[in-house]
């Protein structure tokens, strides 16, 4: 059985996803980045991020990581707070209505499954189970469906890729699904293209540089935005440039925070 406070996050992440305030996720993967996120006023909910974690214990993205220690640094970070939780479980490690069985038992009310270019009924089928497995935990469990319609097609013809995106999409949402998730660079013609067909609230994007800026996109209906392995390469680049810096004779940078 759900507990209920589990039960009352799974209601607060679909109510941010339903609000027409964009809600965004600076995605973590460990104990420290999310009390780090989560401490900044106005961050309502985190998301994990799937290769951030697998890099943190030294594995390569692509379910490559044992999905036990994916689950229990998930729990962990479920653990350091109070906040509602969404996890990405990539393509859900072989068996994705059990995996997220598994995630919502740690309390994760939220996940990104990927479509992998899986036919369209076969995807649509397995969002539909997943969708089944959270009703029958009694929890509202916002399933980030996500389409690799750009993603694992990124040399193919954009328009291909779009049509491609809208009519997963839909279907997914046809499942049961909440929200979509397209992660590429897109216009602000292909993110209208998008909410024309799936509707407003319905469109997860991911904030690669060079995109439409958030208040356009919250102007426009789109649900979520999230940054996936970004956030963890900036803390890294930010290391980094502190070694290069001490290489060179500096040292810490005066503008640093004691956060922990």
């Amino acid at each position: 059985m759900t507990d209920d406070q589990t039960l009352a996050r799974g209601s607060e992440l679909l109510r941010l996803h339903r609000d027409p305030k964009l809600l965004t996720v600076v995605n973590v993967w460990d104990v420290a980045s999310a009390k780090t996120v989560a401490a900044v006023e106005g961050t309502a909910a985190l998301a994990t991020a799937s290769h951030s974690i697998a890099a943190s214990w030294g594995y390569p993205d692509g379910e490559k990581i044992p999905l036990d220690l994916m689950l229990d640094t998930v729990r962990r970070i479920v653990e350091s707070t109070a906040l509602p939780v969404t996890a990405d479980l990539e393509g859900g490690y072989g068996n994705a209505p059990e995996t997220v069985r598994r995630a919502i038992g740690v309390g994760i009310v939220g996940a990104n499954v990927e479509d992998q270019l899986k036919p369209v009924a076969e995807a649509a089928a397995q969002v539909e189970a997943i969708m089944k497995v959270a009703e029958a935990e009694g929890v509202d469990f916002v399933l980030n469906a996500r389409t690799d319609a750009f993603a694992l097609r990124r040399k193919g013809d954009p328009a291909e890729n779009l049509a491609e995106a809208v009519t997963r999409g839909q279907a997914f949402l046809d499942a049961g699904a909440p929200v979509v998730f397209v992660p590429a660079w897109l216009n602000e013609e292909q993110i209208l293209t998008l909410i024309d067909a799936f509707g407003p609230q319905r469109l997860t994007t991911i904030g690669i540089p060079g995109s439409p800026s958030l208040a356009w996109q919250e102007e426009h209906g789109v649900a979520r935005t999230s940054y996936g392995p970004m956030p963890q390469n900036v803390a890294l680049t930010a290391l980094q440039e502190l070694v290069e810096d001490v290489q060179r004779g500096g040292g810490v940078p005066a503008t640093m925070r004691m956060l922990n």
